[in-house]
């Protein structure tokens, strides 16, 4: 079933606590009755939009048209095979607890991911990605409904077409469909994924479990991430921008202790937090917005911000790491 709010309070909504109001917001419990909201006569001509978990968004004050918010839940094993399991969770469960339940299960292979807020529907808009894992290593497909008339579309790996952050949902079908249910591939011959020192500093040099990791995944995320309950923030504001080798080699000459990593096609991914820091912004405020004081990286809400107050900072934040380092910044959440 859905109902229907006008003018609905939306700061708490979304994890940076930013001011917000829908003009029409729709809770949505069976994607199964989208059409009939959709043929809804207060709907007519409106602009859509899907909300999850709200903890990639940056919102401005006054949203118009109708808001959906997704509230369908289920987790099932669709199907076992030789080498994997496949899980089909509903798009609006909460993507940690899914991390939890699977590894209660024994079916590890998202530990990784663990602590990332938001819904299960989000995690391929933006293929979530932490410590060396992506959404896209475990997934198999998605079902998704249209926003025009409600009909329902599958997508496959190579349909969604996978990037850094990036996927079709940002692109093309941006704003075309609600993700009602995502299919995972978990790998039953699971090896751990150490690749970050603050993981391997955590667990020593012993064969982990896929509790242990997640436990030190979700150590190191608290260490660095304010809870939004306390402090709004959308985690990591900034892309980590990836450079050319040539461009790599040129920064690392001007600036030796410069965090980088390689990538598998000769290009290199700089640490932004590490860009945004020696710009001297760790810790700095502008208006009621800052970067935070443990995490230059982040982004956080002091309390009364708005989507204005998040840009005015973005922009400055991206100016002056562009002056010093001619490397340009972009903002990872959605803007609406």
């Amino acid at each position: 079933m859905f109902s229907l709010q006008t003018d609905a309070d939306l700061s708490r909504a979304n994890t940076l606590g930013l001011a917000a109001r829908a003009g029409l917001l729709c809770v949505l419990h069976d994607p199964a009755r989208l059409p009939e909201l959709l043929a809804h006569p207060q709907l007519a001509g409106l602009p859509r939009r899907v909300l999850g978990g709200g903890s990639n968004l940056v919102m401005g004050r006054e949203l118009p048209g109708v808001t959906i918010k997704l509230e369908n839940r289920g987790r099932r094993l669709l199907d076992e095979q030789d080498d994997a399991v496949l899980l089909a969770v509903a798009g609006g469960e909460n993507w940690h607890e899914l991390v939890l339940w699977t590894l209660a299960q024994g079916w590890p292979g998202l530990e990784n991911l663990a602590l990332i807020p938001g819904s299960v529907g989000a995690a391929p808009i933006q293929n979530i990605g932490a410590y060396g894992l992506e959404l896209k290593d475990r997934f198999h497909h998605l079902i998704a409904r249209s926003l025009d008339d409600g009909s329902q579309r599958r997508f496959d790996l190579a349909q969604c077409r996978f990037g850094y952050r990036d996927s079709v949902f940002k692109h093309e079908e941006a704003g075309r469909w609600l993700i009602e249910e995502v299919v995972l591939q978990l790998p039953k011959r699971w090896q751990p994924k150490l690749d970050y020192g603050d993981l391997r500093a955590r667990l020593g040099t012993a064969e982990p479990t896929a509790q242990a990791v997640a436990e030190a995944v979700m150590a190191v995320r608290r260490s660095k991430l304010p809870d939004p309950a306390v402090l709004g923030n959308a985690g990591s504001f900034f892309h980590n921008p990836v450079v050319s080798a040539e461009e790599h080699a040129r920064l690392h000459v001007l600036f030796p202790d410069l965090i980088a990593y390689p990538l598998p096609d000769g290009r290199f991914k700089l640490a932004a937090g590490w860009l945004i820091e020696r710009a001297g912004w760790k810790g700095r405020r502008l208006g009621p917005v800052g970067m935070y004081s443990e995490q230059a990286l982040v982004l956080v809400n002091h309390g009364g911000a708005d989507a204005n107050d998040v840009a005015r900072l973005a922009e400055a934040v991206t100016a002056d790491v562009l002056a010093r380092f001619g490397v340009r910044l972009t903002p990872e959440p959605v803007w609406w």
